[in-house]
């Protein structure tokens, strides 16, 4: 770590770093599903006049122009294009991951049991399933519906709570303070969505609610992709009000950070790209993923458009940087014995870069360094994180991408507690830190 405080003031917090933290909340209540983050990205990017690219069409990039383009739905890569030749900068590039671990409804998830109507769902990803009890969830997702050209695809929110998961009583339940409470993934997690009625099938009854909520009739709706998401909105928290706490936060607070910065570079020398990963939680390896096509085609494009040889998208890719970011595990004091003793993460104290000599992550000494001095540049501290050797260690989109484009990568991220929890917490002051990195990592 640099020698900047290990801890920050709540007096220190600017009032633009609590309106970036506010905006951040903002964020990520508008965008209870990956589906719904990339829509409400796209909605910045086209307020500052970005032009949506499709992968269909032939591309026609204009020097110093701003685009976007979406695949699948759920990921999203956007681009300013440098001053300078891309052979002579190489791309900056800022990957995240729209995706969050979680629930989400099998394909017919209602069905009847004791006279309650209940929705089926798969786990996605790796989330703690216990902080899913008790809390006021709904849905949202995508809806496909029949048009005069065979489907359209609708997304949708239910605002007000519309399932739970009921605790059982500590009555029938003695030892879950000593053992933590066990669910049963198949049998225990069924959301309580209503009372069944007798005239109705369950997939009936639960089409209706759909249908009315779109305003179409249920013959028209062909499938759907629902997430499940808690209603409560994000807050800040603590005695100076320095935390924030919300679902999701893992990773749609890079994702944030990213698009923030990607918004305020202004006319960059180098060619500047955030991409926006789904299925980072569930392996990456699909053709929306971190491991599939996307971020190879995107960058053959642009060198295509700009008339680039083989020789000099060689050069581009050995001059490129790419950050992958993702939320830090920050230290809990209650829980000392799972971390790293020289490695303790704190919560506004900075950006950390993420180090694993097994490639779990994609750091090495060298971008380590590299990213050390943006940050001194941008006058943000900064942290070291390693995992503890018996603790398996998770990874990122960082050796994947820096795998595929052949490209020098950095893992870091954020300060959070409780990761991949229902309800996550971080830092007021690492909000406004993460940004001014990522705009040195542009400026760059």
């Amino acid at each position: 770590m640099n020698t900047a405080s290990k801890s920050i003031s709540s007096q220190a917090i600017s009032a633009e770093t609590r309106a970036q933290a506010q905006d951040l909340l903002h964020f990520i209540d508008a965008s209870p599903s990956p589906w719904h983050a990339v829509h409400s990205v796209e909605q910045r990017l086209l307020a500052q006049g970005f032009k949506e690219l499709q992968e269909e069409e032939r591309w026609k990039l204009e020097a110093g122009g701003s685009y976007y383009v979406v695949r699948a739905g759920a990921s999203i890569i956007a681009f300013k294009l440098g001053q300078k030749l891309l052979a002579e900068t190489g791309f900056r590039m800022i990957g995240a991951h729209t995706d969050s671990p979680g629930l989400r409804l099998k394909t017919h998830a209602a069905h009847k049991s004791d006279g309650l109507l209940r929705l089926g769902v798969e786990i996605y990803g790796g989330p703690i399933l216990a902080t899913f009890t008790d809390r006021d969830l709904s849905l949202a997702g995508r809806v496909n519906i029949r048009s005069a050209k065979g489907f359209n695809t609708r997304l949708i929110k239910f605002d007000q709570p519309l399932v739970r998961l009921p605790n059982l009583a500590i009555h029938m339940n003695r030892d879950v303070n000593e053992q933590g409470l066990k669910l049963n993934k198949q049998t225990e997690l069924p959301l309580l969505f209503g009372i069944a009625y007798d005239k109705l099938s369950a997939r009936e009854q639960f089409m209706e609610h759909l249908a009315a909520a779109l305003g179409v009739n249920t013959n028209q709706i062909l499938n759907y992709e629902f997430n499940v998401f808690d209603t409560q909105q994000g807050t800040f928290w603590g005695a100076e009000q320095e935390f924030i706490a919300n679902s999701q936060l893992d990773n749609l607070a890079s994702c944030h950070a990213a698009l923030t910065a990607l918004l305020a570079s202004d006319k960059p020398d180098a060619t500047v790209i955030a991409a926006f990963f789904d299925h980072e939680e569930v392996g990456s390896e699909s053709a929306a993923g971190a491991g599939g096509s996307f971020a190879a085609d995107v960058i053959d494009r642009i060198s295509i458009s700009l008339e680039l040889d083989e020789e000099a998208q060689h050069c581009t890719a050995a001059k490129s940087l790419f950050i992958s970011a993702d939320m830090a595990h920050a230290f809990q004091p209650n829980f000392p014995h799972a971390y790293e003793p020289n490695h303790h993460v704190m919560v506004n104290a900075g950006p950390v870069i993420k180090t694993n000599s097994n490639q779990r992550y994609s750091t090495s000494a060298d971008t380590a360094a590299r990213f050390m001095t943006l940050c001194e540049s941008a006058g943000v501290p900064f942290q070291h994180y390693t995992h503890r050797t018996d603790l398996g260690c998770g990874s990122t989109i960082g050796p994947i991408i820096a795998s595929r484009l052949g490209v020098a990568s950095v893992d870091v991220g954020s300060p959070m507690w409780a990761m991949h929890s229902l309800r996550e917490s971080a830092g007021v002051q690492d909000v406004g830190y993460m940004i001014a990195v990522m705009k040195a990592v542009f400026n760059s």
